[in-house]
């Protein structure tokens, strides 16, 4: 009951927060999207909390973040446009990383060095990334080229493990036995990826440092949410800063995730892992095929 309490009440206190902020930026005016967006109804507040609920659900029962589900979904159904979908779904992760990545730190779940240099030059290739998307934000199309190609990856991954009903590998251990200078690199390849698109946090860092780095499963899954944080705090203050995030769904979204995740981890032992990973992965194969279909003016439906 104790520990409970120890991770539930940062969420609360990180709720609040976000409570806070939207009524403090909303009531200023300040930080409106550079674009046209659409009009936050009632009906749509609803819809971006469930959507940030079944992200957090996603992330809590399987370790990724939740931007794969939440990208789409702005973009494609509800008309945002691609760069601001982007940089919303970014500023949300922010709530959501920091709480995730606190968990796992009262549990000792990370490896700290790990996430030094994974971070520190996860935030050199975010400032990187983050340049080039602004370069990226009036050419829509390229923009969806590119983030079609980054769903191809975990959609791929996700299908592949759940047609085997497998999951990680099991390895042993309470810290990632990899030179620094490889885990800067890596770092700085997700930083780069983050900033442009908004992805690259569990689906990348997850398996990249199971698979490259040999990596413990649960020593992993917290050292990705916390590399995250660094990521996405950079990340979506630049987008914050340059227009390209509707505070308010932002918000909602963040609130919806953080609690979904915690629904997600208490629940977990209900669901069989790889069969979400299938559902959702064929999901995220129809998502890169439609982004990238549209660079090419072939509309999927």
């Amino acid at each position: 009951m104790q520990n409970w309490l120890k991770t539930q009440i940062p969420t609360a206190v990180i709720l609040l927060a976000i409570l806070v902020i939207g009524i403090v930026l909303t009531g200023t005016g300040q930080m409106t999207p550079a674009m046209d967006t659409p009009a936050l109804t009632a009906t749509r507040g609803v819809i971006l909390a469930i959507v940030g609920l079944l992200a957090g659900f996603l992330g809590g029962i399987i370790g990724t973040g939740g931007c794969s589900v939440m990208l789409p979904v702005l973009h494609f159904w509800m008309g945002y446009p691609a760069p601001i979908a982007v940089g919303t779904t970014l500023f949300a992760v922010i709530f959501t990383a920091i709480s995730g990545g606190y968990g796992h730190l009262l549990r000792r779940n990370l490896d700290k060095r790990a996430v030094a240099w994974l971070g520190g030059a996860g935030i050199l290739g975010v400032l990187i990334g983050s340049w080039l998307f602004t370069f990226l934000s009036s050419q829509s199309a390229l923009l969806g080229l590119i983030l079609g190609l980054l769903f191809l990856w975990p959609a791929l991954r996700m299908i592949w493990e759940g047609i085997r009903q497998a999951g990680y590998p099991q390895k042993e251990g309470n810290q990632i036995s990899a030179p620094a200078t490889g885990l800067a690199l890596f770092g700085l390849i997700v930083g780069m990826a983050t900033g442009i698109a908004g992805l690259g946090g569990g689906y990348a860092l997850v398996p990249g440092l199971i698979y490259l780095f040999g990596a413990p499963v649960y020593i992993t899954m917290g050292t990705s949410l916390a590399t995250m944080i660094p990521l996405a705090l950079v990340g979506g203050s630049l987008k914050l800063a340059g227009g390209f995030v509707h505070l308010s769904t932002g918000l909602i979204l963040a609130a919806g995730t953080m609690i979904g995740a915690q629904i997600g981890a208490a629940m977990i032992k209900r669901f069989k892992p790889a069969t979400l990973k299938l559902i959702f992965g064929l999901y995220f194969l129809y998502v890169s095929v439609k982004f990238m279909a549209a660079f090419f003016g072939i509309k999927v439906w």
